[in-house]
């Protein structure tokens, strides 16, 4: 029997620059984030985690230049 099991989303944070990370699900460009919970809450609004669930999960998150810690001072 053949499993069919939606493949959860893929989501990719890109490399900080000047503070910001570009955010991609399943490709897409969803936005800029500047913090770890900025970060959390566009996730929740995409439907693809709860606001509270760790971000250091491989199997949905894919960090690129850096992981779910490294979080460089955005400019003002």
């Amino acid at each position: 029997m053949e499993d069919k099991t939606p493949a959860p989303p893929r989501v990719v944070v890109d490399e900080p620059l000047d503070g910001r990370r570009r955010v991609l699900i399943d490709g897409a460009d969803v936005g800029v984030v500047v913090s770890p919970d900025e970060l959390r809450r566009l996730l929740h609004r995409a439907g693809v985690m709860e606001e509270d669930a760790p971000l250091d999960n491989p199997e949905l998150i894919e960090w690129n230049g850096g992981g779910p810690d490294d979080w460089p001072a955005a400019p003002r």
